[in-house]
This record gives C-alpha cells, sequence and structure tokens, in this order.
C-alpha cells in the first residue's frame, strides 16, 4: 500500500497518513451508501455511531484488556475507573429510558441475562482470551483498523470461536444458575441508578486505593500524551473516550432500541463463511431462532451488529490515519501467533456462551442494572489475571 503522509513542518514525523485517510473515507462513504439505500436511514446512523466509536476508541486507547492487565501487574487503576465512569453516565440515561419502553416508535429493551455457569465459564475464558489475543472484542476490531497485523489473527480465531460456541450453544442452555435479575426491575428505576452508582463509587474508590498503594500516586484519567493532542489526531484522555463510548451505547439504544453488541456480528460472519465452505449451520438450534435464522439469510449489510463492526474497523483505520500512525508490520513471532489463535478461539466461544463480550454483556449488561453484567465482570477480571501471567510464555510483554 502506497502510505503517502504528510509531514509536519518541523519535524520528520507524519503529520497525516494520506492512504488510510482516503481508504477509510471512500470505502465508509461507500458503505453508508449501500445500507442507506438498501435498509434506510437508521441503520445507515447505526454504521455512522460505529464508525465515531472506531475514532473513540483509537484515538483514547480505550481498551479494556490493557486496562485490567495494568491493574493486575503494575496497579495503574485508569482504565478501570473510566470504565466506572462511562458506566454510571450510561446507566444514568438508560434506566429511564428503558423503563419508559419506547422512544420514537422505537421499543427499547435493555441486555439482562441468567447468573449461572455458562455466564461465568464463557466470561473467564474471555478474560484469558483478552489477554492472549491482545484485545477485547471492541479492542480487537480498533486495532485491526489501526493497523496491527496480529490482530486480524485473533480477529480470525474470534470468528471461528465464535462459530464453535454457536454451534455448543444448546449444550449449555440448562446450566445451573439463577434466573435474569435486574436492580431497576426489583428496586425502580431510581433505585437501581442509585445502588448501581454506588457500586461504581466503591470499585472506583478500591481501585484508587489499590494504585495509591501499589505506586505511592493515582493518575488522573484526564492524562493524555503530549505529543500532538488534537481532536482530529488524538490522543484523548480516558475521561474523554468514557464520555464518548457512553453517549456511542446511548445513541445505540434509541437507533437499534438495544444496546451495543460486537460478538454476534463474528458468530454471523463465521456462519455466512461456513456456508461459502459447504457446512449449512441453519440446522443448530442456535441459528434456527427467528432473528438469527433471518440475518442468516439476509445480507450482513442488513445485520445491525455487522454494519457497527464495518464501522469501527473504518473509524479506527481513519483515526490512525489522521495520527500518522498506520504502519503494519507483518514481522510476528510464531509464539505470538499461537497466542494470538488461542486468544481468539477462548474470545468468540466465550462470548457465544457467556450472553456476549465486555460490551455486549459487561458495558450493556452493567448499563442495564443487570446483575449478570456484574458476574461476568468479576469473572472475566479473574480470567484476565491468569491470562496476564499466562502471556510470558508466548513472549509476550
Amino acid at each position: 500500500m502506497d502510505m503517502t503522509t504528510s509531514l509536519s513542518p518541523d519535524s520528520s514525523r507524519p503529520l497525516i497518513n494520506r492512504s488510510p485517510v482516503l481508504i477509510s473515507a471512500l470505502l465508509a462513504l461507500i458503505l453508508y451508501g449501500l445500507v442507506f439505500f438498501n435498509a434506510g436511514w437508521r441503520l445507515a446512523s447505526l454504521f455512522l455511531t460505529g464508525l465515531a466509536a472506531g475514532v473513540i476508541l483509537y484515538h483514547a486507547s480505550f481498551g479494556f484488556t490493557a486496562a485490567w492487565r495494568e491493574m493486575a501487574l503494575s496497579g495503574r487503576s485508569g482504565g478501570l475507573r473510566a470504565q466506572m465512569i462511562m458506566l454510571a453516565i450510561t446507566v444514568a440515561v438508560f434506566t429511564p429510558l428503558i423503563a419508559q419502553g419506547e422512544f420514537g416508535g422505537i421499543a427499547l429493551r435493555g441486555s439482562v441475562a441468567p447468573l449461572n455457569l455458562a455466564l461465568v465459564t464463557g466470561a473467564f475464558l474471555f478474560g484469558i482470551g483478552m489477554q492472549l489475543g491482545g484485545g477485547c472484542a471492541s479492542g480487537t476490531l480498533f486495532t485491526v483498523g489501526g493497523g496491527n497485523a496480529r490482530m486480524l489473527i485473533t480477529l480470525a480465531g474470534f470468528i471461528a470461536g465464535s462459530l464453535l460456541g454457536s454451534w455448543h450453544w444448546s449444550s449449555w442452555q440448562g446450566a445451573p444458575g439463577l434466573e435474569p435479575m435486574s436492580l431497576s426491575n426489583s428496586l425502580g428505576a431510581m433505585g437501581g441508578i442509585l445502588v448501581s452508582l454506588v457500586i461504581f463509587i466503591a470499585v472506583y474508590i478500591c481501585a484508587s486505593g489499590w494504585e495509591k498503594y501499589k505506586r505511592g500516586e493515582v493518575e488522573s484519567t484526564l492524562t493524555a500524551s503530549m505529543h500532538s493532542p488534537s481532536l482530529l489526531r488524538g490522543p484523548w484522555p480516558l475521561l474523554t473516550g468514557a464520555l464518548a463510548l457512553a453517549a456511542v451505547n446511548v445513541t445505540t439504544l434509541l437507533l437499534a432500541g438495544r444496546p451495543w453488541g460486537v460478538t454476534s456480528g463474528f458468530a454471523l460472519w463465521g456462519a455466512k463463511i461456513a456456508g461459502v465452505v459447504g457446512l449449512d449451520v441453519s440446522s443448530w438450534p442456535y441459528w434456527s431462532r427467528s432473528a438469527q435464522a433471518a440475518s442468516l439469510q439476509n445480507s450482513v449489510l442488513l445485520d445491525i451488529t455487522s454494519v457497527m463492526n464495518f464501522g469501527i474497523i473504518l473509524g479506527a483505520l481513519m483515526a490512525a490515519g489522521l495520527a500518522g500512525k498506520f504502519a503494519p508490520s507483518l514481522k510476528i513471532p510464531g509464539k505470538s501467533i499461537i497466542a494470538a489463535i488461542l486468544g481468539g478461539l477462548m474470545l468468540g466461544y466465550g462470548a457465544r456462551i457467556a450472553f456476549g463480550c465486555n460490551i455486549g454483556a459487561y458495558f450493556g449488561g452493567i448499563s442495564s442494572t443487570s446483575l449478570h453484567g456484574w458476574l461476568w465482570f468479576v469473572a472475566a477480571f479473574l480470567g484476565s489475571s491468569l491470562g496476564t501471567r499466562i502471556r510470558p510464555w508466548f513472549g509476550l510483554r
């Protein structure tokens, strides 16, 4: 690829990688047009929401994987504290909207799921996969868009693991556990918000205390690298990313009628690829359900999650180009490739049996005041902590 750049006048540092910017803009325009003319303004708007999410995730480096790894290894808690701020804002907006039941003629629902063994097992596997694969669900997408060649391997494993998880999906449906529970259903909208805020504050304070103990000081979530910070080129402070991603999830709820999700799109891509090579998955219980059967028959450009995922990749590609940081390298050590494959498989399989990923289950679940989101967080964090300690086996930092 021709990596034509524009250099800043006072240094040799690339100001903009023009090719990624132009390519991402052209592809975004084409995809927007295809979605708009085939599905209408609402799905086209969700594509733009995904595009914005890609820019946000890249410029704020808002990944869940590195944030949890830093917490486990060095005690840095800025990423986790930013997540609590993001969740608090989203809960405060989500809860009354979901209680209202509709907006603009669109029925609204939260992400609420059982608290069972499938959730715990899947989230734990997902947590390990985060550290071996090098990213979570949203993290995989924005780093692929940002030019990380290794993450293409993780994404391939993610897709394969998602397909495998959809095959085994019915086997996990009878897993022992509790029925879905949400704070807002039990305590009312205001009670759900207040109890959630208390939990967020408690996690925030504990994380700050741990960082203070480990490092002697607590880094601000407003801190960003001082290398040419700007709106278009980044980097953005974590707090900016937290506020912007809360807006992404709220926008998704209003346009799609449900919270933001990522990994169901990977399962669909895997099923489509399977069909191309002659494997018919339509008889699998997961794909026999009405919504999934319809998505299997239709174009991926009619699938909300897929369209938003494409937007995230293109948004990150554009952001990387604007920041002058798009520089993919194909020099990937063998052990790192193995870790990416294993991590991707764990990510995909775990997400399918655990009712989603860090976006759908953790972000969407907790924002819907569902207790399954908190259980997912605990199990995934424990898995992530284990995965952090396994990383050196594969030569990962």
